[in-house]
């Protein structure tokens, strides 16, 4: 499996793992909101932050109803989707002070582009990389021209099968891009944790071996914690301002304090997960003298008297003969006179 580099990062094994913070549209179409967004993703420490660049004429019929989920959170069942995506749209001039302000504050700008022209800005604005959306993974057109950009692709994979994974896969390398991450997701807002299952990231790495990651749309961070230590390359996730604002995707969103806390717990996670090699660590080697034990005179021993269950026992510390050995001293002579405790010496 060959890492993909995005910016000055690297997704795959043995590469620290990327941490993307999904503002998606919690800014509420609102250019401050969204600074302040890009603010709390760089406190948290995230790799980077990313937005959703769409052109609502172009994506939506002005008869398509919301989702389900989406007339729950914004409190209108009316309301169609164009007249939402409208409101929650922000303009090409608004994406470039976007970029300016992330490039400024030292953070990777991503965007998921849901139509051709918003492609061909996002590919102007010269962002590392593009992040498809899981409702596009059937969209061969789009796919097929954001994949002739030749920049790495970020690809959810929720709604979908393995199958269609592959025919998706297939027409990404028809476009000759093969610089690609897979992110499993459960295309539901809060996703119930019984659906998540996690062990198709496994599934996905083993059938493509490609870099795997999670989408995670779980309440709080716990889920994508167990991705981490299930060794997931990638971890995205919305994160918002407040939980209570206006919009479709706040409630299921994490809060400032939240986000902080899955940057931390990912990096002591992937600090724990170590080489795999099964030995001890270094700080374990002053313990393991004084918890181990040794071979010892169970009492008084004369030079030349045998060594055996009655005269030798076991005690701690751990810094004479192992009692690994004990079949090894068993039936041996004294090498000298050993007063009671002491620690056993035979001959090598």
């Amino acid at each position: 499996m060959t890492a993909v580099r995005i910016g000055s990062k690297s997704i795959g094994e043995n590469h620290p793992v990327f941490i993307i913070a999904e503002a998606g549209v919690n800014h509420n179409g609102d250019i401050n909101l969204a600074r302040e967004l890009v603010d709390v993703a760089v406190e948290a420490g995230v790799d980077a932050v990313k937005f959703q660049t769409f052109i609502t004429e172009d994506i939506v019929t002005c008869h398509a109803e919301k989702a389900d989920y989406q007339k729950k959170t914004t409190g209108s069942r009316q309301e169609l989707q164009f007249d939402m995506l409208k409101k929650l749209e922000l303009s090409f001039k608004e994406f470039r002070e976007l970029k300016a302000y992330c490039d400024k504050r030292g953070i990777i700008f991503l965007s998921t582009p849901f139509d051709r022209k918003s492609v061909d800005f996002l590919e102007e604005l010269k962002v590392p990389a593009f992040k498809i959306a899981s409702g596009e993974i059937s969209n061969f057109p789009l796919l097929s021209h954001i994949a002739s950009k030749g920049k790495p692709l970020i690809l959810s994979t929720g709604m979908s099968t393995l199958e269609e994974v592959e025919e998706t896969l297939e027409v990404l390398h028809k476009a000759r891009n093969s610089k690609l991450v897979l992110l499993h997701c459960t295309s539901d807002y809060p996703a119930k944790v019984e659906e998540v299952n996690l062990r198709a990231m496994r599934t996905m790495h083993q059938a493509f071996h490609l870099p795997v990651g999670l989408s995670d749309h779980t309440p709080g961070i716990e889920i994508s914690l167990a991705a981490i230590a299930m060794e997931a390359s990638v971890i995205e996730k919305h994160f918002t301002l407040d939980k209570d604002l206006p919009g479709p995707d706040h409630k299921a969103s994490l809060g400032p304090q939240e986000l902080k806390d899955l940057v931390r717990g990912i990096r002591n996670i992937e600090k724990a997960l170590g080489d795999g090699e099964k030995s001890p660590s270094r700080s374990e080697m002053n313990t393991r003298l004084i918890a181990r034990k040794s071979i010892v005179a169970a009492k008084d021993i004369k030079k030349g008297e045998l060594l055996n269950e009655h005269t030798i026992t076991v005690k701690r510390p751990g810094n004479g003969i192992s009692p690994m050995r004990w079949s090894e001293v068993i039936g041996t002579k004294a090498v000298r006179h050993f007063n009671e405790d002491e620690l056993i010496e035979i001959n090598q």
